[in-house]
């Protein structure tokens, strides 16, 4: 069975009116999972901006899986790019080193 990891974003408040809640990704993220049989294996919760990379909880999923190489999973989905990154620039980078 295919695994995941939930990355779900959310930095204003203004954001959580208009649809982008806590609540409303990882709903929406949980039944595109349960729809395809993915096992979802953490949710991550992040209140950061998506300027840059430099966020606590991504730090700490990133080191997570740089020493559990036994625990990765096969996708981390979010709901939008705008929810993983802002900034094209970086979000290539940062995939590039997530791949390596």
């Amino acid at each position: 069975m295919p695994t995941a990891d939930l990355y779900i974003r959310v930095s204003t408040d203004e954001q959580s009116l208009r649809g982008y809640s806590q609540r409303s990704q990882e709903d929406r993220l949980t039944s595109y999972c349960h729809s395809l049989g993915i096992e979802i294996w953490q949710t991550i919760f992040e209140d950061y901006t998506a300027k840059s990379f430099n966020r606590p909880a991504w730090s700490a999923l990133v080191e997570h899986w740089k020493k559990s190489t036994r625990f990765r999973p096969d996708f981390l989905l979010f709901t939008r790019w705008d929810r993983f990154s802002r900034n094209v620039t970086d979000a290539y980078i940062m995939i590039n080193r997530l791949r390596a």
